[in-house]
């Protein structure tokens, strides 16, 4: 047995003598009617866009791989480009959460007229399989077979299937779940034993080689197939698709996430999650707390989103995050949402809704426009940038899945419940129904523009209820105001941080909590000079022009979901001027029940003498913003502005000249570019992903203006024989051996393009390393227009 093996045996032997187990649990959404406020009105929104869809496009990838005919053509963008059908899944998980959410019977007409042709699927395949993976029976038979070609975005020449098929499983798991479908469950339940019978054959080391591959959170959904039957073989199967090498770092508390996609690790600790929790498994479940701990405390921005272009950036060093146009995804603080649920369902802190609040306010609200409806992929924090919305005929990504998932369950984590605990943990308006205890409580207010909530029994139960109001983390506990029927009362905190108030209710007894607001201010996780601001839960940002949004709303190319438009210099963002620990006096309240405040004391004072307003980021739509301010003293601003300036001169230069690109190793930059390989893989270094290959690996490169001169790559030359080949079209354009003799510092070649190739619309790169070496461990490959040195 080898180490890796030995630590996970290690973890499931000791799961008998855990403890963890669900303390409260959570009402179905059917019985959480959101009231009128700003996420009822983003429901709708999300409702409009999900139904001007087209089910019949969605449903193509399935038929075809079926061998039906489809009754229209796949919609573009990644649904025909090589993740044909991930939309599909999350539409049909989006219908059945909005269909809870709402009971509007035309969302149930098209969720049960989406299962009904996924079964037609199904049934042809007479072995419950059922995907939109292109040509995908081709690739799981070559795994079923032990042939398993694996890298980090691909598995068998395919774009993360194992990925794309989650998307199916969760959906049928929804349908079921949320909307009571019946057939749901059983086609579900049938394409699990056809996975289960896939990889009978291979052991749980080729399981794992293949578990490279992203992979959604296979593990969670086969660890919820058990709970739906209680059969064994599910569990053993969930088991088997839990990724050893992101587990066993956690289990002994060691963080290895620096550099890794995030959006791929996160489903996979929901799994650990999960299977803690059906074995009582404390080992696993302290994994996953852990790993939130450190997501969420180190990595995570303001607006409790994390990542930069996709990745883990070092918890030391987040100036990749003020400099990058892309900034925390989505789908990551989608799937961080999904942890931080199950968490408190066995441990129920405040602090975990504290977390969830934050999110929900400032990134997820955030992520939808507000009228047109359009999801947000990335949301730059580097200050002055701006989103992209995408549109329902052109932009699926996976943020767009996940987005109409969003928008359509703002009623799950409201409330939740034990045997005599009514936890109030968010202030939503909304009227929860308590069949069990026949208890309907209603919540008004009109938070957060007025820090205070409501709660009235509209019918009060027979029995004694303790009901539980949360304290959020923004406020001050002991300025806390709680009335029963207009009597002031004064109930303690207790340890999980909520106030408790226990007696037997009377229809009309009315619950008020004041819980007065506060500006804060928040520094960058890494200590660097950058301060953003909140008023109680809300983040607060300047708006910051309308010109020069490229793309706003996005188009059907594959890069369309990143905001091109220009960047403003940094050393053009006002800078607060002034020390650390004074840069809240620069924020006076200019109407606090509108939430508009004012920041003043910015460098260039010339600029911004009049300072700038700055609202809730919730409430910016098609603007630039500033959410991170950086700052300075007097005596240093100008140094910091010159260095700011050299830096920012040196990227516009080389961005000027430059046609295409592409960063190595990181997922989207390599997929858009239509990405193949041949024993190749990514790793990470200097802060820097890179790919190398014993084979070869080669891209598509877009050369529009038909100007492209050069190949211009960036590299390591970190080890000794290694060597590169490089071809362009087909044509042998560069030869070399290099003897690792630079180390770890970035090095540069420069590669002319052969004259028959620069009118060409698209360049074919391809890299290879001879027969009996490897490649250089290559970062960055541009078309440049001209050489560098020229500009």
């Amino acid at each position: 047995m080898n180490k890796k093996s030995l630590i996970v045996f290690l973890g499931l032997s000791t799961f008998a003598f855990g403890q963890v187990s669900k303390t409260v649990s959570y009402f179905p959404l059917n019985k959480v009617a959101l009231s009128e406020s700003i996420f009822s009105r983003a429901m709708q929104t999300d409702k409009n866009y999900i139904m001007s869809m087209d089910a019949d496009r969605l449903l193509a990838p399935y038929l075809k791989e079926a061998g039906l005919n489809p009754k229209k053509p796949n919609y573009p963008n990644w649904e025909n480009t090589g993740l044909d059908g991930h939309i599909g899944g999350h539409y049909i998980s989006a219908l059945a959460l909005m269909y809870a959410s709402t009971g509007d019977a035309k969302v149930k007409q098209r969720l049960d007229c989406m299962i009904d042709e996924l079964e037609r699927c199904q049934n042809l395949s007479g072995n419950g399989y059922i995907s939109g993976v292109p040509d995908g029976k081709k690739i799981w038979k070559e795994i079923s077979d032990g042939n398993i070609r694996a890298s980090a975005f691909g598995l068998n020449d395919r774009w993360v299937p194992l990925y794309n098929i989650h998307k199916i499983y969760s959906g049928l798991r929804d349908a079921y779940w949320y909307a009571d479908s019946e057939k749901a469950k059983k086609m579900l339940i049938k394409l699990t034993d056809w996975m289960a019978d896939e990889v009978s054959g291979l052991t749980d080391e080729q399981i794992q080689e293949m578990l490279k591959s992203e992979q959604g959170g296979l593990n969670e959904v086969f660890a919820d197939v058990y709970d739906i039957t209680k059969n064994e073989k599910y569990l053993k199967l969930a088991h088997r698709f839990s990724h050893w090498a992101i587990l066993n770092p956690l289990l002994i508390h060691e963080d290895k996430l620096t550099g890794i996609h995030a959006n791929t690790q996160i489903p996979k600790v929901i799994g650990f999650k999960k299977i803690a929790d059906l074995e009582h498994n404390k080992e696993w479940s302290s994994a996953a707390v852990f790993f939130w701990n450190n997501v969420t405390q180190k990595r995570s921005a303001i607006i409790g989103g994390n990542s930069v272009s996709e990745h883990f950036n070092p918890t030391g060093d987040f100036s990749g995050m003020i400099k990058s146009i892309e900034g925390p995804e989505t789908c990551n603080t989608y799937n961080m949402l999904k942890l931080t649920r199950e968490l408190f369902a066995t441990n129920p802190k405040s602090s975990y809704l504290d977390y969830y609040e934050r999110a929900l306010y400032n990134h997820i609200l955030s992520t939808q426009h507000q009228e047109k409806g359009g999801f947000v992929y990335f949301t730059p924090m580097r200050p002055g940038h701006y989103r992209v919305y995408s549109q329902p005929e052109t932009s699926f990504w996976c943020c767009v899945g996940s987005g109409m998932e969003n928008h359509a369950k703002y009623g799950e984590m409201i409330y939740a419940h034990s045997e005599k605990d009514l936890y109030v943990n968010l202030f939503i308006p909304s009227v929860l129904k308590w069949s069990e205890k026949k208890l309907v409580i209603r919540q008004e207010n009109n938070f957060p523009q007025e820090p205070s909530t409501k709660l009235i029994f509209d019918i009060a139960p027979k029995s004694e209820v303790n009901l539980k109001i949360r304290v959020p983390e923004w406020t001050d506990a002991s300025q806390i105001s709680i009335f029963v029927n207009s009597k002031t009362i004064n109930p303690p905190v207790d340890s999980e941080g909520y106030i408790n108030i226990s007696r037997k209710w009377k229809k009309g007894d009315v619950i008020e909590m004041k819980m007065p607001m506060h500006l804060s201010t928040e520094q960058l996780p890494d200590n660097s000079d950058y301060y953003a601001f909140r008023y109680g839960p809300i983040v607060l940002a300047a708006k910051y022009g309308k010109e020069n949004q490229t793309g706003l709303f996005s188009d059907d190319s594959r890069g369309g979901h990143i905001a091109h438009g220009p960047q403003i210099p940094l050393n053009d963002i006002p800078t607060i001027l002034g020390s650390s620990t004074t840069v809240l006096n620069h924020l006076q309240p200019v109407n606090e029940k509108d939430l508009k405040f004012k920041i003043s004391g910015l460098y260039p004072q010339n600029k911004f003498r009049n300072g700038l307003e700055l609202v809730p980021f919730y409430q910016i739509q098609e603007e630039r913003y500033i959410i991170y301010f950086p700052q300075a003293t007097q005596d240093k601003i100008e140094m910091i502005q010159k260095q700011k300036a050299k830096e920012e001169a040196e990227i516009r230069k080389q961005d000027n000249i430059t046609t295409d690109k592409i960063q190595l190793g990181e997922q989207q930059p390599e997929s858009d570019h239509f990405f193949d390989s041949k024993d190749s893989n990514t790793g990470y270094m200097e802060d820097r992903h890179f790919r190398e290959a014993k084979g070869w690996f080669s891209y598509q490169m877009k050369n529009k203006e038909k100007n492209a001169k050069f190949l211009y790559i960036t590299y390591f030359d970190a080890n000794n024989n290694r060597t590169l080949n490089a071809e362009i079209n087909g044509i042998k354009t560069y030869s070399k051996n290099f003897e690792g003799k630079m180390g770890g510092s970035p090095q540069t070649l420069l590669i002319p393009i052969p004259e028959s190739e620069i009118r060409k619309e698209i360049l074919n790169i391809k890299f290879n390393s001879g027969e009996k070496s490897l490649t250089p461990k290559i970062i960055e490959v541009r078309l440049l227009n001209q050489t560098p040195d020229k500009n």
